[in-house]
């Protein structure tokens, strides 16, 4: 259903927690918004004081209560028709700008999603399979709220919407070092495995194991890991190691885990 023909506004919104290195980047790819929103989750370095200089909004969040809460907020503060929800280590390219603009101006009430880009340790793995996209654009007012703790999904007001996907590709720089994998390795391990534990699902080692050897060779084998050289190998490894030890976590912290968030 196309909404109006008169011209459509865009917000880009962005979730921040200690991304200096990367937010002034970011909200630079993002400049053809008429709002960048940037909601942080009460960060140490300097990422809020550079999101301003760079002309973002910024709203300060520490009480941490899930991703779905922090997007939750952030559409308290869109001023726009349509949202699009970009991550801190995410940029948008000349390509995926344009599609963009003529998604917005469309004016039509669907949901579009994006594939990505993948880019670790300074190689872009553009050789890996892309098998999916993830829903980043919405219309504002279409968005009842979004609900999980990790990996969040968008709860619509009128029910199903059609589905569709832009042609170019967003960059993900999702893996910049060592010793930053590692952290991100925790922090989605115990977010997964907290998000499991409230629906009532058990972990363990081999649980664990089975699930991380699966990931591996479906992401090093069939997704052609293997031609990304040793970032490839890399980049396969630190997921299948996240499915790991989330169920591991399940299993031996399972009484932490209920701490992380109430929801």
């Amino acid at each position: 259903m196309n909404i109006s023909a008169s011209r459509q506004s865009l917000c880009i919104g962005i979730l921040t927690l200690n991304e200096e290195k990367r937010i002034a980047q970011c909200i630079q790819s993002a400049r053809f918004a008429d709002q960048i929103l940037v909601i942080d989750s009460g960060s140490q370095d300097q990422t809020q004081a550079l999101a301003r200089a760079a002309g973002a909004e910024v709203h300060n969040y520490p009480d941490w209560q899930g991703f779905g809460e922090q997007r939750n907020r952030m559409l308290g503060h869109c001023r726009c028709d349509v949202i699009f929800f970009l991550d801190a280590d995410e940029e948008i390219t000349p390509a995926l700008e344009k599609e963009i603009q003529q998604a917005v101006q469309a004016g039509d009430d669907v949901i579009w999603e994006v594939m990505w880009d993948q880019v670790a340790y300074g190689r872009a793995l553009s050789h890996m399979k892309t098998t999916g996209g993830v829903q980043r654009m919405f219309r504002s007012a279409s968005i009842d709220r979004f609900e999980g703790v990790v990996h969040e999904g968008a709860r619509m007001k009128a029910g199903k919407l059609p589905v569709r996907t832009f042609k170019a590709r967003l960059l993900h720089h999702s893996r910049e070092t060592i010793y930053g994998s590692i952290q991100k390795l925790a922090q989605y391990a115990q977010l997964g495995a907290a998000k499991r534990a409230q629906k009532g699902k058990t972990g363990g080692i081999l649980r664990g194991f089975a699930s991380g050897l699966a990931s591996f060779i479906q992401l090093y084998i069939f997704r052609r890991g293997f031609l990304c050289g040793p970032e490839g190998f890399l980049y396969c490894l630190f997921v299948a190691l996240e499915a790991f030890f989330r169920y591991a976590m399940l299993r031996y912290d399972r009484e932490h885990l209920n701490k992380i968030v109430k929801r």
